[in-house]
C-alpha cells in the first residue's frame, strides 16, 4: 500500500529538514510529503532543498484549521494510507512508518498512532504523562472497550497517526471546522461506526512540550471546546475519571521515586488542567472578550 506524509507546518525552521530527511531514510518510504504551510512569507524553500517527493502548498493564517487544512492535504494525495505528523515529531528510528501502518496493512484496524517519547529537555512532570499516555504496550480499541476505558477509547495523536483512506473517506474526512481535537473526533466517530483504533508503540516520535500552567489552561479550554461542540460523540463519556487517575498515579511515582516537591507543580498544573477544561466545557455562558482570553486560538472565534 502506498502512503504519503501529511505535516501543517508555521514558521518551519531546521528542525523540519531534519524531520524530512528522516522520513526519507525509513525503511518504508512515503510516496509524497505534503507540507501545508501557513503564511507563505515565513517559508524558506532551502528547507526541502535534497528532499525528494515534497510539495509545499500554502495557506493564509486566516484561513488555516487543525481539520480543514488537513483534509485539504488529502485531497493532493491519492494515497492507500494517510500519514499525519506535526513538524515538532523526530522518528526515533528508521522503522517508524514500516510499524505505523502494520496495523493497517494487516486488516487489524482503520487508525494507527505511535507512541510519543519525551525529548532530552523534557521535565519530570510531562516525562512521566508521556510514559502514562504512551506505555510500551500496543493495544486494539473497540467499541468493546467503551464502558472499560472510557475517552481513552477514542485517544488517537495526529502528532502521528496513519489512516486508511477508504475508511477516512468514508466518514467524510476531517471535522473542516474545529478549535482543536481534530484526531480525537475521527477516532470517536470510527469507533462508533465499528471501526478499530490501534496504539501501535513500536512506532516512535520523539515529542513533547514543558508547558507552564497557563499554557496548560489555554489549551484545556480548547480540549473541552471541541467536546462540547461535538456531544453526538463525547456526550456521556467523561475525561475526568482519567484525569484524576493521572493526577493520583503522578503523585505516587513522585513519592516512589524520592521526588515529592514535584506534587506541588502537579497540584498548580492539574489546577489549570482542570479550570480550563470546566471553562471550555460551559464557553456558550461566556461572553467573547473572556472566551479569547481563555483560548489558544484567538483567531478562531473571529466570526
Amino acid at each position: 500500500m502506498k502512503a504519503d506524509v501529511i505535516i501543517p507546518v508555521y514558521k518551519p525552521d531546521q528542525r523540519l529538514h531534519a524531520l524530512l530527511e528522516r522520513l526519507r531514510k525509513q525503511t518504508v518510504q512515503p510516496g509524497k510529503i505534503l507540507l501545508m504551510n501557513t503564511e507563505e512569507r515565513y517559508f524558506d524553500p532551502g528547507i526541502c532543498e535534497g528532499i525528494a517527493g515534497v510539495e509545499v502548498h500554502h495557506v493564509p493564517k486566516a484561513q488555516f484549521d487543525h481539520g480543514g487544512t488537513r483534509h485539504q492535504a488529502v485531497q493532493y494525495s491519492d494515497a492507500d494510507i494517510l500519514v499525519f505528523m506535526t513538524q515538532d515529531a523526530m522518528p526515533k528510528d528508521r522503522h517508524l512508518l514500516e510499524e505505523l501502518i502494520r496495523p493497517l496493512t494487516e486488516g487489524k484496524a482503520s487508525v494507527s498512532y505511535a507512541r510519543q517519547l519525551p525529548a532530552p529537555d523534557c521535565r519530570e512532570l510531562e516525562r512521566y504523562t508521556r510514559a502514562f499516555n504512551y506505555p510500551p504496550q500496543s493495544c486494539i480499541k473497540s467499541a468493546e472497550d467503551l464502558e472499560r476505558l472510557g475517552i481513552k477509547t477514542f485517544f488517537c495523536s495526529n502528532v502521528c497517526a496513519a489512516y486508511l483512506r477508504r475508511d477516512y473517506d468514508a466518514m467524510g474526512g476531517f471535522i473542516r471546522k474545529t478549535i482543536f481535537n481534530e484526531d480525537m473526533i475521527m477516532a470517536g466517530r470510527m469507533i462508533q461506526s465499528g471501526k478499530r483504533i490501534a496504539y501501535t508503540a513500536q512506532a516512535r516520535v520523539v515529542h513533547s512540550h514543558n508547558y507552564t500552567g497557563s499554557m496548560q489552561f489555554h489549551r484545556n479550554f480548547d480540549l473541552a471546546v471541541s467536546q462540547a461542540d461535538h456531544p453526538e460523540i463525547f456526550s456521556g463519556i467523561s475525561s475526568q475519571k482519567e484525569g484524576i487517575r493521572l493526577v493520583k498515579e503522578t503523585a505516587l511515582h513522585f513519592l516512589r521515586t524520592g521526588k515529592p516537591w514535584l506534587i506541588g507543580e502537579l497540584i498548580i498544573k492539574s489546577g489549570c488542567k482542570f479550570l480550563g477544561y470546566r471553562l471550555g466545557k460551559n464557553y456558550r455562558k461566556l461572553p467573547k472578550k473572556v472566551i479569547k482570553y481563555c483560548t489558544m486560538n484567538p483567531s478562531y472565534w473571529d466570526f
